[in-house]
């Protein structure tokens, strides 16, 4: 087998296909996610030394030593300047496999996103911090690239990106952006982030906050003039706040929680939901940081916050059940499918 040419082939049907992502393991014929469906092709399953070869063929000599030294590896390919691909690489069961997510060239609008339009008002701010959050494989990445691009097309600014590895490939048009990858650009995020102060970045964009110091020196960033965008692995605005304030120590809980009654805009939490057209759609807690919400973190009680989230759509809030209820009224997604996605079926039910 020509390890390249089958490579190219997989890429080539993954496109076509439209499927969010591949994966390559021995024992089983490659398989692609369709509108979050897994799907099989219909070849033979492949032997070790093929998905070895499929895996091997997506990298160059540094980075399967690299691989082979560490048993896992994380990098973004570039098909033909056609698409990218984040790719995962990694051991199981003594033989290699592979998960590549496909990220499209060109960047999705807000509205062909189907996002909802409150998104569009929170690129607006000049300073301050947004977070994207929701489960792994829920559009985070694809949610974030949408706004920093909103603003690259509206306004003047300078954005820096940090990102491990770099997915959507922004243009400039009336900002500047520049683009850090993780490994090859910088050693850490922390380290990264530190650095942008001294780079005049007006907007900075932070692929995954995964430590304290990281979170620390993105609410600083907020706090000192400078409009923060970032993704946690959390359920809702709740949890995101609590998450990132057991990181710390107990004797800096309180200043971090200050910090962040002070500096946050939103926290937008994101679930993917097969629509009635074979398609997915957003559903999307959103939680604006007003003065009742500000309070509630600065004096620790995070255990009301979902209860102000559902009686203030007044102010532009959005709990995740009035959103999925919105869907189904809509027509976009079945009663079925928003309640596979909803923390509380029973309310989704009485609201719908």
């Amino acid at each position: 087998m020509d390890y390249q040419i089958y490579l190219k082939q997989l890429l080539e049907a993954t496109i076509k296909n439209e499927a969010s992502d591949l994966h390559l393991s021995e024992g089983h014929p490659p398989i692609m996610r369709i509108n979050r469906a897994l799907v099989r092709l219909k070849v033979d399953p492949l032997t070790a030394e093929e998905a070895q070869g499929v895996s091997f063929a997506l990298m160059s000599e540094t980075q399967i030593s690299n691989f082979e030294k560490d048993k896992e590896i994380d990098f973004s390919y570039d098909f033909d300047g056609r698409a990218r691909f984040r790719v995962n690489i990694f051991y199981q069961m003594g033989t290699v496999s592979a998960a590549l997510r496909l990220v499209p060239e060109r960047i999705r609008t807000m509205e062909e996103l189907r996002l909802p339009a409150r998104l569009q008002q929170l690129c607006e701010y000049a300073q301050g911090f947004v977070l994207v959050v929701g489960p792994s494989s829920h559009g985070k990445s694809t949610t974030l690239a949408a706004m920093v691009d909103k603003i690259n097309h509206t306004r003047a600014t300078h954005i820096i990106t940090i990102e491990d590895p770099i997915e959507y490939i922004f243009k400039d048009d009336k900002s500047m952006i520049n683009q850090r990858e993780l490994h090859l650009d910088t050693l850490s995020f922390a380290q990264a982030l530190k650095s942008t102060f001294r780079e005049d970045p007006d907007v900075i964009m932070v692929g995954e906050m995964r430590d304290p110091e990281t979170m620390a020196t993105a609410i600083t960033a907020a706090e000192t003039g400078h409009l923060v965008f970032a993704t946690l692995h959390t359920n809702s605005a709740a949890q995101t706040i609590h998450r990132i304030v057991d990181n710390f120590n107990g004797d800096q809980q309180s200043q971090i929680r200050a910090q962040l009654a002070s500096s946050l805009i939103a926290i937008v939490s994101q679930r993917l939901v097969p629509s009635t057209d074979g398609k997915v759609v957003p559903a999307c807690e959103i939680m604006l940081n007003t003065s009742a919400i500000a309070n509630l973190i600065r004096d620790n009680k995070i255990y009301e916050i979902p209860l102000v989230i559902e009686t203030s759509s007044e102010s532009g809030m959005v709990s995740l059940n009035r959103s999925l209820s919105e869907l189904v009224r809509k027509g976009l997604v079945t009663i079925e499918n928003a309640s596979k996605f909803s923390n509380n079926p029973r309310e989704l039910r009485k609201l719908i």
